[in-house]
């Protein structure tokens, strides 16, 4: 098999990739625009392995992505490339809509063109919104976005289904929860909060901190995307999760102790606009049609990813410099803590 991948230099896709070269015989095409997000040190173990090949692209350019189906002609296309972080897309929306949805648009109109075989779309439990316990969502729930990130996969999940539906392209759609893992970019939550109490820096948790996630270790995701591409259902939709929901103090809180820091680091920020109270999802009918189960639990996973980060100081470094330095002092600046604040 061939597989074009997007967004392969990412958190997600990078794991993927891996697992891919590493566990089957398939040769893999990686198509990345390689932004902040995208880290080719992620990839390192693999990019010159004979099965592989990295395309530097916007898939949002519809001569390169047209080329590159008529011309690799690959068996299937996953669809991981998206700007994925909620505070940017609150800070600036275009960017999430130009990706996320005008650039879905051009890889399906591709993949019509080029009759490809399977087409599988990662999305988001996102999409349902916040839900209130002890409601899980399956497949069928109602989509409920609420940052123009989850707005953004939203419609790309309804545009990628309707290709299925008006022209038979072979579309899967999958939503997963919350990954954490090696190699994240340290703007999300548990690796933000790894890396700054690593260097005894304050950790800022929005609000109360009691917002509810769902968390899944990246290479259990990964491996259901395998069992999806393999198995899934053409048309169909699968949540894929963690089955491990903890607000987010608690995660903090872990993480704390875990690296054997005082939790005095922990300081209350402003929530963010529109924050989500709680995702919750099922994974029962991806489970029950794949066998795909997740193995890793929380805490084995939490503590194998501070030992990865405390491992790699060198690149947490690297990957804060530069543009994202200036992101992070953005949005972290401690003139917006409220240190004394306690919920």
């Amino acid at each position: 098999m061939k597989l074009l991948v997007t967004g392969g230099a990412g958190f997600i896709g990078s794991a993927f990739l891996r697992m891919a070269i590493a566990e089957t015989d398939w040769r893999v095409v990686n198509l990345d625009k390689l932004t902040y997000a995208g880290n080719l040190e992620n990839l390192a173990e693999i990019e010159r392995h004979e099965r592989y090949r990295l395309v530097e692209g916007d898939i949002g350019d519809e001569a390169l992505v047209e080329s590159l189906l008529s011309g690799e002609k690959p068996d299937a296309l996953v669809h991981f490339a998206a700007e994925s972080h909620v505070d940017r897309s609150i800070l600036s929306p275009e960017p999430v809509v130009r990706t996320n949805v005008n650039g879905t648009f051009t890889l399906l109109e591709a993949a019509r063109r080029n009759r490809l075989a399977r087409f599988v779309h990662v999305s988001t439990d996102e999409v349902y919104g916040s839900l209130e316990a002890p409601r899980e969502a399956d497949e069928s729930f109602p989509l409920n976005p609420s940052s123009p990130y989850s707005a953004s996969k939203a419609a790309s999940d309804l545009l990628a289904r309707s290709y299925f539906l008006t022209w038979g392209l072979p579309v899967v759609i999958t939503r997963a929860s919350n990954n954490y893992g090696p190699c994240q970019f340290p703007e999300k939550l548990i690796p933000l909060m790894i890396a700054n109490a690593l260097e005894d820096r304050p950790l800022p948790v929005y609000g109360d901190g009691m917002q509810v996630r769902d968390w899944l270790y990246v290479e259990d995701h990964c491996r259901g995307i395998l069992e999806v591409l393999r198995k899934g259902r053409e048309g169909e939709i699968y949540n894929i999760g963690g089955n491990r929901s903890l607000p987010n103090l608690e995660v903090v809180r872990q993480v704390l102790a875990l690296a054997g820091k005082p939790e005095s680091l922990i300081r209350y920020v402003t929530d963010r606009p529109g924050h989500d109270r709680r995702y919750a999802l099922s994974s029962e009918k991806l489970m029950r049609e794949t066998g795909w189960r997740p193995v890793m639990d929380f805490e084995t996973g939490l503590a194998r990813t501070i030992a990865w980060y405390r491992a790699n100081s060198a690149w947490v470094a690297r990957v804060r410099s530069g543009e994202y330095r200036a992101y992070y002092e953005k949005n972290y600046d401690p003139a917006r803590w409220c240190a004394e604040r306690r919920p």
